[in-house]
């Protein structure tokens, strides 16, 4: 991504509603070097295609669970299969919209997208371990729907379930508030730096993954010590040790035997330039 791409996910990113789509298609403009200004176009207009597609005057929220499975699950056939967690295509948006395959939370994007272009109360809910979508009031009548499995509508056992399988811990009503675009967001980056780090291969993916996580207005400090390492392992021995020394530094007052840690690391990234 050009500086000035980055410089647009940035300020994309610090916008008073931050615009989901274009964010996460400024990811692919990461991915994808060709991608460009036609490509965001492109996906645009297919969000807006299928959300024209949709019914007029639906009201329920069972009655918009119902019609964005149909659309999208049924016709369009978009779900997700175990398969597609290999895949750095299945955190693309504009890869998703193409193959209309993806991880669920690329999948719940393109239903909020979707639903939000024709007046649907959607939102996206990050269960733990497996993200999905609501319809309606958050505090009142809600439906939740499964974009990975084709939109089948999910019952609070179903839920439930969902969420002992990934932490062993009951559904509580914390897990069901609306998914902020943010946090939304920093899931796909961390997402793409697990599909990276089990690949070293792509370290390259996993640095910019990182990088544009640190872009966002809300990031783990710790990324930044993951930058750091990222750099030198590539060998830019001298601004990986930079930032070890930065990030150390900022640890010192809460964690100074980590910081001492780190620092050394510093140092023999240091010795690796003579």
């Amino acid at each position: 991504m050009t500086g000035q791409w980055r410089e647009r996910f940035a300020e994309a990113a610090r916008e008073e509603r931050p615009d989901l789509a274009e964010l996460c298609l400024l990811i692919s403009a990461e991915a994808d070097p060709d991608f460009g200004q036609t490509g965001l176009d492109t996906a645009q207009i297919e969000l807006d295609r299928l959300a024209g597609l949709l019914p007029y005057g639906l009201g329920t929220p069972d009655d918009w669970a119902c019609a964005l499975s149909a659309l999208l699950g049924a016709d369009c056939g978009f779900a997700g299969l175990p398969a597609d967690y290999g895949k750095l295509e299945s955190s693309l948006l504009h890869e998703v919209l193409r193959r209309r395959r993806g991880l669920p939370i690329l999948l719940s994007v393109v239903w909020i997208e979707v639903g939000r272009r024709a007046g649907a109360p959607v939102y996206g809910v990050a269960l733990p371990g497996h993200f999905v979508v609501g319809l309606g009031d958050p505090a009142g009548h809600f439906v939740l729907a499964d974009p990975f499995r084709g939109g089948r509508v999910l019952t609070s056992d179903d839920a439930g379930l969902l969420v002992a399988g990934a932490t062993g811990a009951p559904l509580s009503p914390a897990m069901l508030v609306p998914a902020d675009p943010l946090d939304i967001l920093l899931r796909v980056l961390n997402n793409i730096r697990a599909w990276a780090a089990a690949r070293p291969e792509q370290i390259h993916v996993q640095l910019w993954a990182v990088e544009l996580s640190l872009l966002l207005p809300r990031h783990p400090a710790r990324l930044r010590y993951e930058r750091a390492q990222l750099l030198v392992r590539r060998g830019d021995f001298a601004r990986g040790a930079a930032e070890m020394e930065a990030y150390a530094e900022m640890l010192e007052a809460v964690d100074p035997q980590t910081a001492e840690s780190i620092q050394r690391q510093a140092r023999s990234a240091r010795a690796l330039l003579n």
